[in-house]
């Protein structure tokens, strides 16, 4: 088969092409790591072979020499991931390279668990960008870390920031809610989901337990067991002074920050929201509200 009909052949065959790309990534990384990097002698003049053998690599990562063969030649053979961590170890691969091996291994990569970072000024300038428009930004629990004039305008945060809590215990919110039980089951579809991409991770779990006291609502909803996944929702929002707004709410992951989640809120067109919202941002719609219902609500979390 000449070089061109592999190429075809492999424009076909997706599976094909990713172990292909295994194949040599693997070998790759190999010839890059040296035997003094691996804590190995270095042979001298004697080694031909650039970076550490086959063998080698299979016998510091505790597997077997022709399962790694096998593994570097992109044969269809089952992996796991300790097996790839184990490699991961000793071809001193990086984090972005970690999961860029369990992509090509076709397994999920891990998810990733990034230490707790204040929010860049970057980002708060994003979501402030969006006003008049709410926008916020939530950690993996769905605690609010951060908001814009317009959210803390929109949205009551006087009983704490976690999303989901708030749903259930704040009396103001659910208020304006206009479909509250339909936007209840929703949101805790969608934190099932979220807790399920994190088996183990306890800060869910105290969410939950949180609730379990506090809501016999949410009990009953996370007793069905239903998932959902993060998407458009629409809300409909009874605003004590700027009326109804009709909102898209869309989450938008942060690639630098997975452990972060955007959430803005778009009007929707020809339901007068986006004037609305004009007003409620403007210095008379702000002395408006905070004066129908008090500022302490409205406290931004890094104010």
């Amino acid at each position: 088969m000449t070089t061109s009909q592999q190429a075809r052949a492999l424009d076909t065959d997706p599976d094909a092409a990713r172990r292909q790309e295994l194949r040599e990534f693997l070998r790759g990384r190999r010839a890059r790591v040296s035997p003094a990097q691996a804590g190995l002698p270095d042979g001298g003049a004697r080694r031909r072979t650039p970076g550490l053998r086959r063998e080698e690599v299979a016998v510091l990562a505790g597997v077997g020499v022709s399962w790694y063969q096998w593994l570097e030649q992109g044969r269809d053979i089952t992996v796991s991931p300790q097996v790839l961590d184990a490699v991961s170890r000793v071809l001193l691969l990086d984090e972005p390279e970690r999961r860029h091996l369990y992509l090509l291994a076709g397994l999920n990569p891990p998810v990733q668990t990034p230490e707790p970072a204040p929010v860049s000024d970057g980002l708060r300038r994003l979501i402030d960008a969006w006003t008049p428009f709410p926008a916020h930004v939530l950690d993996p629990y769905w605690n609010i870390v951060a908001f814009n004039d317009a959210a803390g305008l929109v949205f009551d945060y006087s009983t704490g920031m976690n999303c989901l809590v708030s749903y259930f215990v704040n009396p103001v919110n659910r208020a304006r809610e206009a479909d509250w039980a339909s936007g209840a089951a929703a949101v805790v579809a969608q934190f099932r989901m979220a807790a399920a991409e994190r088996p183990g991770d306890h800060g869910y779990r105290q969410i939950v337990d949180q609730l379990d006291r506090e809501s016999p609502e949410f009990g009953e909803l996370w007793a069905r067991g239903d998932v959902r996944p993060p998407g458009q929702l629409t809300k409909v929002i009874a605003h004590p002074t700027a009326g109804e707004l009709v909102f898209e709410s869309t989450q938008l992951k942060v690639p630098a920050r997975p452990d972060l989640t955007i959430v803005m809120l778009n009007p929707v067109a020809g339901t007068g929201t986006a004037e609305r919202l004009e007003w409620l941002t403007s210095p008379q719609g702000r002395r408006t509200t905070l004066r129908s219902v008090g500022a302490a609500a409205y406290a931004r979390p890094h104010d």
